[in-house]
């Protein structure tokens, strides 16, 4: 008879037609539908490549951290060291700290050069121009 039902809808009422048919089959008892809510216990286990690749890409973002914390008190360092009484050459420190920069925005975009212009909020044609008269290589 729900056959029936589902013939005298009609072409156009697929999805009431899906549903009748649905109501045929026999239902999934609860035990076998997945839980959203399952307790960390109950959880099935990622296996140990997903753990691993979890780890190293953990580990990987650290040594980041730690490689840039480096660079910075380096160069904090570098700059205490300097003799303000025999003079800096500006343009020098100048040329330097935008290598710097520049070099960073190019290491965070993989080496694209609009989205760099982008973090740097500069225009591409800028970024590209100072890479070039800096003699940039990355």
């Amino acid at each position: 008879m729900r056959a029936e039902r589902a013939d005298v809808i009609g072409p156009a009422s697929e999805p009431v037609r899906d549903h009748l048919a649905r109501r045929d089959r026999p239902q999934e008892s609860l035990a076998t539908v997945p839980s959203p809510l399952l307790t960390k216990a109950e959880r099935p286990a990622r296996s140990r490549v997903q753990r691993l690749l979890h780890l190293t890409d953990a580990l990987l973002r650290e040594t980041e951290t730690l490689a840039r914390d480096k660079a910075f008190t380096d160069e904090s360092n570098r700059i205490r060291s300097l003799n303000f009484a025999e003079g800096i050459d500006f343009y020098s420190e100048v040329e330097r700290f935008e290598t710097g920069l520049i070099r960073l925005a190019l290491d965070q975009t993989g080496g694209h050069q609009a989205r760099a212009a982008q973090l740097l909020r500069i225009k591409p044609s800028t970024l590209n121009s100072k890479i070039k008269l800096y003699g940039i290589e990355y």
